[in-house]
């Protein structure tokens, strides 16, 4: 034990004089040789409060501990900054990058620039479309040159149009500068064409003549023309296939498809598949049926079942078919599509959850199932297929407990700490990280639910590695009443790191709204924080749906002032006990 003991002094020492040894002056963002395309960017970083921090030789603003993030703007290309505090001097270079297209250097069309960009396949008679910019020299204007895509056996003429505004990433919301901007430098032109019958069309070749100069490009997507009487059959294989509105990630998704749903494929893109119903599929998350036919389905009778906890709807269908839930107040709607009704009987006995349901065929091929429901707040749905069986269980709502001391006796309560292992989100300015205040304060709060009563599972305990899937799963499987992701925040490179600040609350399923708008109003009250809002969000723990799901951001560790409030251990029990008080007040506000 003596040595032991011995051990543990010496290794306080160390680490004491380590820590006297480290430099004072810190930039934790940007480092050097960072690159970005934001038109100005913040320093973050602290350094002893006595003295001037300068950086290019200008003082900067500091909060009391020392900490800093001004911004700065940004020419294009290389930006080399000084850091200066007392003796100490740091070197910073950023480059900012453009987002125009690469253009030639003469007369040409920009990188990049040809679409169709990959193989696509459209059926007879529909549009295809082709684009591209062209560098022109200046003061040659477009109608001068002639621009054109000779496909097959077809010359389709593309003809310039007027300048269209580029859009920032959904990101530029959280900075307030989410408005369109113009594009310049290069001629946009475009023109769409349509082919009648099945064919391989092969590549598209690109033109454009000037002055009897002429520039030929090969397109690097080739294009099919489907046979509609040969069209594909695809069948999701994921746990939940993740439909969306465009052949790409960029674009929003839709209610996921259940593993099993079938569905005719109707046009490809790359790796991206266009199902009967209008959504597109990553084909990694589908197999393709040989010899299947269309699929198509009546429905006759809709059954019902309950369980302890939950009503599941039963639809039997003859194949597993596309599906989308909407959920509104008071009311969840479930669609069925490639369906036709033959529906003359259903029964549903009073239920605790449902009062009444109704039906509509919106459309051939197209019907749709409306449960009014006797309380506005949701508590999460399951959907999945037995066979060719689609099932909708709806959850009850959890019982609440007349206890005065243990006002959540009743409620099961999954807290997912965010980050963690390698994923270490954001950094404040003395380099603290993000994961590990959100297991603190996490701890915090399970202790506070604890005591009033609530059964508690955290998605990790210590610091280790959990992916966004598996935290998905924690949910689906625990079926908690409430599922709260804890996290702090930080800003896109382009934000005013010194000024932004303040508690926010995300949401993406309707379920969660409520209650996703009672914790930011409760909070910002009880403990007299800023607000920087409710976000409707399309993140990994707002997505589940079985059980209202919200991702709380705290503060933000790009904030000098915030940031101070952040690591004070009493701030982080203040902030546990408001939360677990507003989740309290919440139930009580439902029941």
């Amino acid at each position: 034990m003596k040595n032991l003991l011995g051990l543990v002094i010496l290794g306080f020492i160390l680490s004491s004089s380590i820590a006297l040894a480290q430099p004072s002056l810190i930039v934790i963002f940007p480092q050097t040789n960072y690159q970005t395309s934001a038109e100005k960017i913040f320093f973050l970083g602290t350094a002893p409060p006595d003295g001037q921090v300068l950086i290019n030789s200008k003082p900067i603003t500091r909060s009391k501990a020392g900490h800093f993030s001004p911004s700065f703007p940004l020419q294009l290309g290389e930006n080399l900054f000084t850091v200066r505090h007392d003796n100490q001097e740091l070197q910073i270079k950023v480059t900012r990058l453009t987002t125009s297209p690469e253009l030639p250097q003469g007369l040409g069309f920009a990188k990049d620039s040809l679409t169709p960009a990959a193989d696509i396949a459209r059926l007879p008679g529909e549009l295809i479309c082709f684009s591209a910019l062209a560098k022109l020299p200046q003061g040659v204007a477009p109608p001068k040159a002639n621009v054109s895509v000779k496909l097959a056996n077809q010359t389709i003429a593309l003809l310039p149009q007027l300048q269209q505004a580029q859009l920032p990433s959904n990101l530029a919301i959280l900075t307030g500068q989410n408005q369109p901007y113009a594009q310049s430098g290069v001629g946009n032109y475009q023109g769409c064409t349509t082919v009648a019958a099945a064919a391989d069309l092969g590549q598209p070749q690109f033109q454009l003549t000037l002055n009897d100069k002429t520039i030929t490009q090969l397109g690097s997507g080739k294009i099919q023309i489907l046979s509609r009487a040969e069209l594909p059959v695809g069948e999701i294989m994921a746990d939940a296939g993740v439909a969306r509105t465009g052949p790409n990630s960029d674009y929003s998704r839709l209610t996921p498809l259940p593993k099993g749903t079938r569905a005719t494929v109707t046009g490809r893109e790359g790796e991206w598949l266009r199902l009967d119903y209008g959504a597109w599929i990553n084909s990694k998350e589908t197999r393709i049926l040989p010899g299947a036919i269309e699929p198509q389905t009546i429905i006759r009778s809709v059954g019902y079942r309950q369980l302890p906890g939950a009503t599941e709807i039963v639809f039997p269908l003859q194949v597993p078919v596309p599906v989308s839930v909407q959920q509104s107040e008071q009311a969840i709607a479930l669609t069925l599509y490639n369906t036709t009704a033959q529906t003359d009987i259903i029964r549903l006995d009073d239920d605790p959850l449902i009062s009444r349901l109704d039906w509509q065929q919106e459309a051939p091929g197209q019907v749709k199932y409306t449960f009014n429901l006797k309380k506005a707040q949701q508590w999460g749905y399951k959907l999945r297929y037995d066979g060719t069986t689609l099932v909708l269980a709806l959850r009850h709502p959890p019982q609440i407990a007349n206890i005065k001391r243990k006002p959540l006796a009743n409620f099961k309560i999954v807290l997912d700490p965010g980050h963690g292992g390698k994923e270490t989100g954001a950094s404040g300015p003395t380099g603290y990280l993000e994961k590990d205040v959100n297991l603190v304060v996490s701890k915090l709060l399970r202790d506070n639910l604890v005591k009033r009563g609530a059964t508690v599972v955290m998605t990790r305990e210590d610091d280790k590695e959990v992916s966004l899937v598996e935290r998905q799963a924690i949910i689906s499987q625990e079926e908690p009443a409430i599922a709260i992701s804890i996290h702090h925040n930080s800003l896109p490179d382009d934000g005013d790191a010194e000024k932004i600040k303040g508690f926010a609350a995300f949401w993406y399923q309707p379920q969660a709204h409520n209650l996703a708008i009672f914790l930011q109003n409760y909070v910002v009250k009880k403990l007299g924080r800023p607000s920087y809002g409710v976000f409707w969000d399309n993140l990994a723990l707002t997505r589940p749906t079985a059980a209202p799901s919200v991702l709380l951001e705290l503060g933000f560790m790009s904030n000098p002032d915030e940031f101070e409030q952040v690591v004070n251990p009493e701030e982080q029990k203040k902030m546990a006990n408001a939360i677990a008080q507003g989740i309290t007040e919440w139930f009580r506000s439902v029941k």
